[in-house]
């Protein structure tokens, strides 16, 4: 009893024989095995655990106690009463039925409303126009090759010709392929006058001429490139356009399949309109402005050039762990009264979607006059549909430009050759072509191929609205 005790004083728990019958220490454990509780810990004693091994001696007296293990034992079938599952509540149904209810109801829901989405919209019918797959050589009963060395007004840097060296079909596939200009044009005083032959196909004289002047620092378009179009052949008043393409890799090019009214119905441009289904830029992705991983769509309208509100209807694309000059694309076109809207390789993937649900012209919101203080007329909302100038002929455009000065490529950005407001761009852009010409050279990186054009028009009676 004494060491009984002495242990006990220290926080110990252990049994001697000497303990009497019927004491709490002797009760039979109720799992029928031969372990005793411990009794109850002195508070106030230093815990085990937090005292070092060495301090306990080699006394066994002073040892911890052995660990307690916990016992478990399988409950057996009856030994617990389970009342509730002998009798189940009639109103336990419900909770099983009424969320199967409200399911059905929320499907039905989902369903109207998808139903309804899909009957509220017009289906219209589509007359095919054009399905050209290059494979007779080039039609020139719809395309015609452009010669022109104005760049609509873009500054830009080609010269296109009606030759086969920029424009051409191989392998079953249409070729648009950017060349070096002849060096002795550039290098000496000359003259381009593409009126001399009638070969320009721009009435504007400023778009047919072209001049190296030494002195002055100017010189001729320092690359030749392609511009072919449908305006002779295939052109849409609402429909659907689909171009499968490979765009070109290649510094400071400018890919484009864009659209143009045939007549200038309500004036000069932007006045009757311009869709962009797509344009790019050759650089790789590491260019500031985003290179050939990253197309864009836009419209282009207002009343004069400074007032362009095409930033209200363009939009980016970027293309997903690639690029669009690593293999083909379909870019696409759907175009109604009520809206239009570009995707590439299925409708699911938009890029550009505009609504006509006002008049552009107050969409635009455009100043009362322009800057020279001459009043801006709207010449759209007179013919009382939504969508003007976009309810027009429109014909299709292919072509890779250079360059440029109207900001495509931004100054400053990622080493560009040039500047903009540079009466000599063209020279300096010229001079720095060991940098940029063999981005180009690698086997199809610049050039455009085209597999395939494909237009519709909509041919179910709205056409004429």
């Amino acid at each position: 009893m004494e060491n009984q005790a002495q242990y006990r004083g220290s926080g110990a728990s252990t049994t001697t024989n000497s303990m009497r019958p019927g004491t709490p220490e002797s009760r039979s454990s109720p799992f029928n095995d031969e372990i005793t509780p411990a009794p109850r810990a002195n508070p106030f004693s230093t815990p085990y655990t937090s005292r070092p091994a060495s301090s306990f001696g080699s006394s066994s007296a002073v040892r911890p106690p052995a660990s307690r293990y916990f016992h478990s034992r399988r409950v057996r079938k009856g030994e617990v009463e389970q009342p509730w599952r002998s009798k189940k509540d009639p109103k336990e149904k419900w909770v099983t039925i009424i969320p199967l209810i409200g399911m059905l109801i929320g499907f039905g829901i989902a369903g109207f409303l998808v139903y309804d989405g899909i009957s509220s919209v017009v289906q219209h019918t589509y007359c095919e126009v054009l399905n050209d797959d290059f494979s007779g050589g080039i039609n020139t009963a719809v395309w015609t090759k452009e010669a022109e060395v104005g760049g609509f007004g873009n500054g830009q840097f080609e010269q296109t010709t009606l030759t086969d060296e920029n424009v051409f079909v191989q392998d079953g596939k249409l070729v648009i392929k950017p060349t070096l200009q002849d060096a002795s044009l550039i290098e000496s005083n000359n003259v381009i006058n593409l009126t001399a032959d009638g070969t320009c196909s721009s009435p504007v004289l400023k778009n047919c001429v072209s001049v190296t002047n030494l002195t002055a620092g100017t010189i001729i378009q320092p690359v030749k490139s392609g511009r072919i179009s449908t305006k002779a052949g295939a052109t849409i008043k609402y429909g659907r356009v689909e171009v499968t393409a490979r765009l070109p890799s290649g510094d400071w090019l400018w890919p484009a399949i864009w659209m143009l009214p045939v007549n200038e119905t309500y004036g000069p441009w932007p006045l009757s309109g311009e869709i962009d289904i797509v344009e790019g830029r050759g650089n790789n992705h590491t260019y500031q402005q985003g290179g050939n991983n990253i197309v864009s769509s836009a419209l282009h309208w207002g009343p004069d050039p400074a007032n362009d509100a095409w930033w209200r209807t363009n939009v980016k694309r970027s293309a997903l762990h690639t690029t669009y000059a690593a293999g083909e694309n379909t870019f696409g076109l759907e175009w109604s009264q009520k809206y239009l809207f570009t995707y590439i390789n299925t409708k699911l993937l938009q890029v550009l979607y505009t609504n006509f649900d006002e008049p552009l012209w107050k969409r635009g919101n455009f100043p009362l006059s322009d800057s020279n203080g001459t009043r801006l007329v709207d010449v759209w909302s007179q013919t009382g549909r939504e969508q003007t100038p976009f309810d027009q002929e429109f014909y299709l455009i292919l072509n890779v430009a250079v360059g440029g000065t109207n900001g495509w490529f931004e100054d400053g950005q990622s080493g560009k050759p040039w500047f903009d407001t540079s009466t000599t761009a063209k020279n300096d852009f010229w001079a720095a072509r060991d940098q940029w010409y063999p981005t180009w050279q690698a086997k199809g990186a610049g050039q455009m191929e085209v597999s395939s054009v494909k237009m519709w028009k909509q041919c179910d009676g709205d056409e004429g609205n």
